[in-house]
């Protein structure tokens, strides 16, 4: 079904390519899992729009998700769909410059024009887990994500160190990779008011006002049965009856996790909240293989990595460096001993110093605009 999707948005987007110019004003966002609302597709776009002078599209996957709530609902819905397949095939068709947040599959076969500057963003930041042609691929995606990569201009990431990784990762020349900086980061780093958004968070859980913030925010498996059991891993009683007190625990499950229900006497901030804001105002991170570790350690903030199953993910995925002497913080595998780290904290500042440098080149603001510079400006309409 995804094959017969992919021909049937290639044959608009290929059909709009012959009958329409290319508009030297328009910037195309397409995220193919996400919004990119609050990513760095969002932040570059918010940027561009502020800019001016722009035409601007934005192209979701979140239009082919169908409504059954009601029968208005779905009609609209459908057309929406139809839309994504036509309306928005033309409008990438026609775009001058094209970023992305993660691999769009239909790329594989869309003959973009050869004047259209298109640059992968990422969603992440540095290097941790292998991804992309680095990791375990069926042998039909990786010769998609080949084709993808074939049509990309620039991939932007966070360092000079990572740029090797990702250009094995996209299997490109290292010349394509520009270690700009991540625009979603500089929103971690510019000043804000969080005691703001701490008190607009405590009326939302008032449960939590007055304590500090344990944000547990676990990776998915690619197994759904193990992603509904991960957060069986974690034992309320204990962190109420050790830390209860004085702390909160915060649920984030990653996007792509389809969870149960959740787990009482935590705080589930899967839905309604973004990641940015829920790193400004947590206090400490529990996670595993997740690249949320980054953000944290972008702003020298305590990380514990609950890795139970490292073994077993480790034969999976894999890292590019040995997991246990490259990240920020303590390796603990069960969950006591995260309450004992929580409850008495090694000093991590020099590790997390170490590895803050190592995957971020800038630690500023200006991220966003090293990246409209370069690839916008430097190749003007």
């Amino acid at each position: 079904m995804k094959k017969l999707f992919y021909a049937l948005y290639a044959l608009f987007f290929n059909i709009s390519r012959k009958l329409f110019p290319i508009k030297q004003n328009r910037i195309a966002f397409v995220a193919p899992h996400n919004g990119g609302d609050a990513d760095s597709l969002g932040t570059l776009r918010t940027y561009a729009e502020k800019k001016g002078g722009f035409d601007i599209v934005t192209i979701s996957t979140t239009d082919l998700h169908l409504d059954f709530s009601g029968v208005g609902a779905l009609v609209s819905s459908v057309f929406k769909a139809i839309g994504f397949f036509t309306v928005k095939a033309k409008a990438l068709a026609t775009s001058k410059y094209v970023f992305l947040n993660d691999n769009f599959m239909p790329m594989a076969s869309l003959r973009f024009s050869p004047k259209a500057v298109i640059t992968q963003l990422w969603h992440a930041e540095g290097a941790f887990k292998k991804f992309g042609l680095s990791a375990p691929l069926t042998d039909d995606v990786r010769e998609r994500e080949k084709k993808c990569s074939e049509k990309l201009t620039y991939i932007v990431c966070s360092s000079r160190n990572v740029a090797p990784i990702y250009a094995e990762a996209f299997g490109v020349v290292e010349s394509k990779i520009l270690p700009l900086g991540s625009p979603r980061t500089d929103s971690l780093l510019r000043e804000q008011n969080v005691q703001k958004l701490r008190e607009d968070f405590d009326k939302r859980h008032p449960e939590c006002k007055g304590k500090k913030l344990v944000l547990y925010a676990p990776t998915f498996r690619d197994d759904p049965e193990t992603d509904k059991n991960l957060v069986k891993k974690i034992d309320v009683e204990a962190f109420k009856r050790e830390l209860g007190s004085e702390y909160a625990l915060l649920i984030k499950l990653h996007p792509q996790i389809h969870s149960g229900n959740s787990v009482s006497g935590t705080v589930d901030v899967t839905k309604g909240h973004n990641i940015t804001d829920l790193t400004l105002i947590s206090d400490m991170l529990i996670t595993d293989y997740s690249s949320v570790c980054m953000d944290f350690a972008l702003l020298s903030k305590p990380c514990i990595f609950f890795a139970f199953d490292l073994e077993s993910y480790e034969k999976e995925r894999s890292f590019y460096f040995d997991y246990e002497s490259y990240v920020p913080g303590p390796v603990v595998r069960d969950f006591s001993s995260v309450i004992e780290a929580i409850k008495n904290p090694r000093n991590s500042k020099d590790k997390l110093r170490s590895f803050r440098d190592f995957n971020f080149d800038y630690i500023d603001c200006n991220n966003t605009e090293r990246i409209f510079n370069r690839i916008i400006s430097a190749n003007p309409q």
